[in-house]
């Protein structure tokens, strides 16, 4: 009997009948000899909610306090679509149980509102797992050493569904969602892109970090580091769809060595719009100034992503890096505050309409010329580069936000991902 964890997100948590198919699907995986584990998302659209009502409250509030109470709201979204699932378990004929994250435990830091988880008792599930009981976990969330209910930031179940794979070695992690795979990008902006039968956790790692909204960055992390299988498939297709055609559908997130991977030079064309960019203008160049500018930004809990340091001249450089859109604003009011004057910067300028568009492929490790093809198709487009940044298996650009859509059609083209894999 195979331990199975199943994530199913807000979507295909989005209502009751959705939340029926939902149970009658994992139902079907219990029957046929399974010990199942359920992780769903808040229903769609109810994290927003709740989160838009603290807004509305107090609007520009930030205190490790009200984030605490933000963490205590934004939890009840998943605690309601958990037990609402096991109800719907129940009238499937299943013993089934749900629990919070505190309940498990799942144990994480105490940074609220973007936790780390850093153990699981599996224990209690085992328990139930082993007395015939389907599981549920709320996903997205955890408690601290002293007791306070913690969330692991948008996006957080899926994080959270891996970490239970992890904990407890299921066979596999499937997480369910409104696409049925992951596919050469979104077929929204280009709709000749193909999905991917599988895809290496790197390149998927590097794709999450990148902006696709597949999957969220830490779950892949998580199966990559716990060599968790991993698949991504859609909770649309009718629930009653034989079993083994279910398991094999989707996009399997596996390792580079499997012999049976996609040897594309390019998998891929992920791309960001919540980028801004920030760069500080007469920057003495002198020992530590980055540690000092970007060390300010890291305690702020503000996550870096591309940077950028010009050569010196008459002594002085220009530091650019770019932040979640989200974080724009606050980390201009911290350089304000504490950074500029302090360093003797000249000046400090931000753009919030820029983005970010990025090729992935491990076959790039092996190849030369991609970072010069990526260059002419996106020239030839009339699209400036603005930043960019490389590792082993991408490259990465900033541009002009109105360029985005033609960029990901102009790369998509360019090296042929609208064609059909390779036999």
């Amino acid at each position: 009997m195979a331990l199975i964890v199943h994530k199913y997100g807000g979507t295909s948590m989005g209502s009751t009948e959705r939340i029926r198919n939902v149970a009658k699907r994992v139902a079907k995986w219990h029957r046929a000899g399974h010990q199942m584990v359920v992780v769903p998302s808040a229903m769609s659209g109810e994290t927003n909610r709740l989160l838009g009502l603290a807004k509305e409250l107090a609007p520009s509030k930030s205190s490790p306090s009200y984030d605490r109470e933000l963490d205590m709201l934004a939890s009840t979204g998943e605690q309601a679509s958990s037990a609402l699932l096991a109800i719907a378990l129940q009238a499937e004929g299943l013993e089934s149980i749900s629990y919070a994250g505190w309940q498990v435990p799942i144990r994480t830091n105490n940074a609220f509102t973007k936790a780390r988880i850093e153990s699981i008792d599996d224990a209690r599930v085992r328990g139930d797992l082993d007395a015939g009981k389907v599981v549920i976990v709320t996903g997205f969330q955890g408690m601290d050493d002293d007791g306070n209910i913690t969330t692991l930031g948008r996006g957080g179940s899926d994080t959270s569904a891996v970490a239970v794979a992890a904990a407890m070695k299921a066979r596999e992690c499937l997480i369910y969602t409104d696409v049925d795979g992951v596919y050469t990008t979104d077929p929204r902006v280009v709709p000749e892109a193909r999905r991917l039968k599988t895809v290496s956790f790197e390149e998927m790692l590097e794709m999450a970090s990148l902006g696709s909204k597949v999957l969220q960055i830490r779950s892949v992390e998580f199966a990559g580091k716990y060599r968790v299988p991993l698949r991504v498939l859609s909770s649309f297709t009718p629930w009653d769809i034989d079993i083994h055609e279910e398991a094999a559908s989707g996009t399997l997130i596996t390792f580079e060595e499997d012999e049976h991977m996609e040897q594309a030079i390019v998998s891929g064309i992920a791309f960001n719009r919540d980028e801004a960019k920030i760069a500080l203008r007469g920057v003495p160049d002198k020992p530590g100034i980055a540690y000092q500018i970007l060390g300010a930004v890291a305690q702020a809990n503000v996550e870096v992503d591309m940077i950028i340091q010009n050569i010196s001249k008459d002594g002085r450089t220009d530091f650019s890096f770019t932040v979640n859109r989200g974080d724009y604003a606050k980390t201009m009011d911290l350089l304000r505050a504490s950074v500029i004057k302090g360093l003797g910067v000249e000046d400090l300028e931000g753009d919030t309409k820029i983005c970010k568009v990025s090729i992935v492929g491990i076959g790039m490790r092996s190849h030369v010329g991609i970072a010069s093809k990526m260059f002419r198709a996106l020239s030839e487009e009339g699209i400036n580069i603005q930043m960019i940044s490389t590792s082993e298996i991408k490259t990465s650009v900033v541009i002009d936000e109105k360029y985005i859509e033609l960029a990901v059609r102009a790369l998509h083209k360019a090296f042929d991902l609208d064609q059909p894999a390779a036999a």
